[in-house]
């Protein structure tokens, strides 16, 4: 850990530029991740929220600045030295055709291996406690392409666990899931949060993202447009300001963090009144 603007963290950026092409995604940009609580990182559309996921874990290299791990500079670490540190789960992972659960979990112990040290009774048990902790040891033997996607997700994660790592990056863990799946996946991660892993997620369900952060990173266009609790950041302006949304912020009735209820066109006159 290090000390970044004052505050305790795990991993951050430090005037971090990021681009595609002759496109510039992040423009100087510096994130603190505090570490054991849920960072969410919100905001429009192509505003920059997986590129900075992906920043984080190295899988793209900054046109300039660095990016901080456990106070070093995480591009002079070897890659499986990284792994080891830290875990990462992309948007909609897609695994080979008829691998089992169990093989795909399996994979997550890469980084501990080499010639010298090759598969042993520890990594089989690291495997099976991840499968355990994600409750799917009971599909173990099925194919990962015949699961639902609710089913899929906690693989993934379950994979991502066998890394060993207390640091977990996780870009869209609910993506093409209903409601009730994204809930289920969202109480996974909060559990795993639970024992003291640090995690980085991007959600685009605001709500979602507001009840199960203690850290909320709001983007627009790049940039970091707010950084902190939920019940500090989240305002009916900085909604407008990021999203272009019109919304009342009022308090959650199952928590004590805000609610959004967005205001569609319809309704504006109905907010006025209530305002009034």
């Amino acid at each position: 850990m290090t000390v970044q603007n004052g505050e305790i963290t795990r991993l951050g950026t430090r005037g971090v530029t990021v681009g595609y092409g002759d496109t510039v995604v992040l423009d100087g940009l510096d994130v603190s991740i505090p570490p054991g609580v849920i960072t969410t990182v919100i905001g429009p559309n192509g505003c920059g929220k997986s590129t900075l996921l992906r920043t984080l874990s190295r899988l793209l290299k900054p046109r300039r600045g660095t990016v901080v791990l456990d106070g070093g500079d995480i591009a002079k670490l070897k890659t499986k030295d990284v792994a080891k540190k830290l875990g990462l789960l992309p948007q909609a992972p897609v695994a080979p055709e008829g691998l089992t659960v169990a093989d795909l979990v399996a994979r997550g112990r890469h980084p501990h291996q080499s010639w010298i040290r090759q598969w042993s009774s520890d990594d089989a048990e690291v495997v099976q406690k991840a499968l355990a902790m994600t409750g799917v040891g009971d599909l173990a033997t099925r194919s990962v392409d015949s699961l639902s996607g609710g089913q899929r997700q906690r693989v993934w994660i379950s994979m991502t666990l066998a890394q060993g790592t207390d640091l977990l990056l996780l870009d869209e863990p609910t993506t093409y899931l209903d409601l009730a799946h994204a809930i289920d996946v969202i109480d996974l991660i909060d559990d795993l949060h639970e024992t003291g892993r640090t995690v980085v997620m991007v959600l685009h369900d605001l709500n979602l993202a507001v009840r199960y952060s203690d850290n909320l990173i709001v983007m627009k266009a790049g940039s970091i447009v707010a950084q902190g609790h939920p019940r500090d950041v989240v305002t009916d302006e900085l909604l407008h300001e990021a999203f272009g949304l019109r919304a009342r912020v009022i308090e959650d009735p199952v928590s004590d963090r805000p609610l959004i209820v967005p205001i569609g066109r319809t309704h504006v006159t109905f907010r006025t009144d209530l305002k009034g």
